[in-house]
C-alpha cells in the first residue's frame, strides 16, 4: 500500500518509518527542505531512539521524503495528516491542520481513485469531520463518503520508545466516516497481526486519545498529591506506593506466579511533574473544549493546577537546605521532560530553572543532548553545561528533574566533595543515604 505522511515530527516520522518497516511504501512530506534532505540521507531531524536504524534500513526503497505534496498525494492511496496542535490560549491551533486538509483537498480534486485523508495529529473531539472533512470538501469540489474518505487514526507514542511503540502496540483505534474509510485503515494495518483494533467513528477515535492521556496526566498529579500529603505526615510516598501497587487489580499475579508491573504503575509515583508534547496540552485543551462545550472538568482543572505547582515543591526543598537561594551556586540535572529524547517542551525543568533564577541562584544546567532545547528561554542566564563532572564543579545545590541513566553515579561523583550539596531528588533515584543532605520529593 502507498501512504502520503504529512509532518515529520515525532509522530509522522516515526509512523512513516514504522508502516515503511511493516512492508508499505511511505512517502513523507515536509514543507522544510533540509529536513526533506536529512531523511532522505538517512538522518533523522529528532531524537528517537532506533530510529537512525530504522531508517537507515529503509530510506531509498520503502520509505522517501519529499516536499511535492500534490506528487505524493497523488501516488498514494491514503494520506496521514501528522502536523502539530499547539495549544494557543484557550484552545490548540489548527491553522497548520487546516492548511494542509486545503492543499490535500486541492490535489483530491484531480485525484480519480478513492483517496482516504487519516488525521494522525491530536485534536479535540469534531476537529476531523467538522473542521478537515468541509475543508476538503470545499478544496475539492467533492463530497466526503462518495469521492474520497475521511478518517481519525490517534497515535499512542512516548518519546523515547515510539519505535517500539508502533511496531508492538496494545491497541491501534480507527475512526472513519464510513466502510470504505475503515477498509483503507484495516488494509493499512493488516501486518499489525494479534493487536486489538477498534472501529469507531472518528469524533470517538479524537475522544479516546485525549481521554487516554488525561487519565495518564490524572495519575501523575494523584501521586504528587499523595506525595505531598505523605511529606506533611511523616511518611515516604515510595513505601505507600509500593504498598499500593500490590493491589492485584493494578499489578496482577500471572500464571507462573510472576507479576505482570504494567507500565502504568510507573505514572502512579510522584515526581516533578508531567510535561513533554502531549499531555499538559492535551489535558488544556481538553478543560477549554469542554467548557466551551458546557461542561466544567473540575478533576482536570485540578490536575492541571497540581501539575504547575509542583515545580515550586522542589524549589522549596532546596530551599529548606540553602535557606536564601540568592547566589548560590546550583546545577539542574536534566532539562528534557523525560530520559531518552531531547524534547524539553513544557518539561519541569524550565519552571525550576525559572524560579532558582528569580531568587537569585547561579544556574548551571545539564543534560546529555537537549540543552539547546532551553537556550531560548534563558539564554545567557544560565550556564549550559554538557559534561556531567563539571557541571557539579562547585555546586552548592543539586536537583535531579531527569532519571538519565547517567545521573545514576550521583553518589560516587560526590562522595569525595567537602563540604558535599545537598540534593534534591525529583524522580526518587536515591536513598537518604546516598548523600550527606538528601530531600526527596514526597518524602
Amino acid at each position: 500500500m502507498q501512504i502520503s505522511v504529512v509532518g515529520t515530527g515525532y509522530v509522522g516520522l516515526v509512523s512513516g518509518a514504522c508502516l515503511a518497516a511493516k512492508g508499505h511504501k511511505v512517502t513523507c512530506v515536509d514543507i522544510n527542505p533540509q529536513r526533506v534532505t536529512d531523511i532522505n540521507n538517512g538522518i533523522p531531524p529528532i531524537h528517537e531512539d532506533g530510529l537512525p536504524e530504522l531508517m537507515a534500513e529503509h530510506v531509498g526503497t520503502s520509505l522517501n521524503a519529499t516536499g511535492d505534496l500534490r506528487a505524493a498525494v497523488m501516488e498514494s492511496s491514503a494520506s496521514l495528516i501528522a502536523v502539530g496542535t499547539p495549544y494557543k490560549g484557550d484552545e490548540i491551533d489548527l491553522q497548520f491542520i487546516r492548511a494542509v486538509a486545503t492543499q490535500i483537498g486541492e490535489v483530491l480534486a484531480d485525484k480519480d481513485d478513492y483517496h482516504v485523508v487519516i488525521v494522525k495529529s491530536t485534536v479535540v473531539p469534531g476537529t476531523t469531520e467538522d473542521v478537515v472533512l468541509p475543508l476538503l470538501e470545499e478544496a475539492s469540489g467533492k463530497t466526503a463518503g462518495v469521492d474520497f474518505g475521511v478518517g481519525m487514526n490517534p497515535e499512542f507514542l512516548r518519546e523515547g520508545v515510539a519505535i517500539p511503540d508502533f511496531m508492538d502496540p496494545d491497541r491501534i483505534v480507527m475512526g472513519g466516516i464510513d466502510e470504505r474509510t475503515l477498509e483503507v485503515m484495516q488494509e493499512m494495518y493488516a501486518p499489525f497481526a494479534d493487536v486489538d483494533k477498534m472501529t469507531t467513528t472518528p469524533r470517538t477515535a479524537e475522544m479516546i486519545k485525549y481521554t487516554a492521556n488525561s487519565l495518564l496526566a490524572t495519575l501523575i498529579s494523584f501521586a504528587n498529591e499523595i506525595g505531598n500529603i505523605s511529606s506533611a505526615v511523616g511518611v515516604d510516598v515510595v513505601e505507600v506506593m509500593q504498598g499500593v501497587h500490590l493491589d492485584h487489580r493494578f499489578n496482577p499475579i500471572l500464571d507462573d506466579g510472576g507479576r505482570l508491573n504494567p507500565s502504568f504503575l510507573t505514572y502512579v509515583m510522584a515526581g516533578p511533574g508531567f510535561g513533554g508534547s502531549c499531555f499538559p496540552k492535551d489535558v488544556k485543551a481538553l478543560v477549554a473544549h469542554g467548557k466551551a462545550k458546557g461542561s466544567f472538568p473540575h478533576v482536570l482543572d485540578a490536575v492541571i493546577d497540581v501539575n504547575e505547582r509542583q515545580p515550586v515543591r522542589m524549589v522549596e526543598l532546596l530551599q529548606e537546605s540553602l535557606g536564601d537561594l540568592k547566589d548560590k551556586a546550583v546545577t539542574v540535572l536534566g532539562c528534557a521532560f523525560k530520559p531518552g529524547t531531547d524534547d524539553v517542551r513544557e518539561s519541569p525543568s524550565i519552571p525550576i530553572i525559572r524560579h532558582l533564577v528569580d531568587a537569585g541562584a547561579t544556574v548551571t544546567v545539564h543534560d546529555p543532548i537537549a540543552l539547546d532545547g532551553i537556550r531560548p528561554d534563558f539564554g545567557d542566564s544560565i550556564t549550559y553545561d554538557e559534561n556531567l563532572d563539571t557541571a557539579l564543579a562547585g555546586a552548592e545545590g543539586v536537583m535531579v528533574v531527569t532519571t538519565w541513566p547517567e545521573y545514576k553515579d550521583l553518589p560516587q561523583k560526590l562522595a569525595g566533595v567537602s563540604p558535599q550539596p545537598p540534593v534534591v531528588d525529583g524522580r526518587r533515584m536515591f536513598n537518604v543515604d546516598d548523600f550527606d543532605t538528601y530531600a526527596g520529593i514526597g518524602r
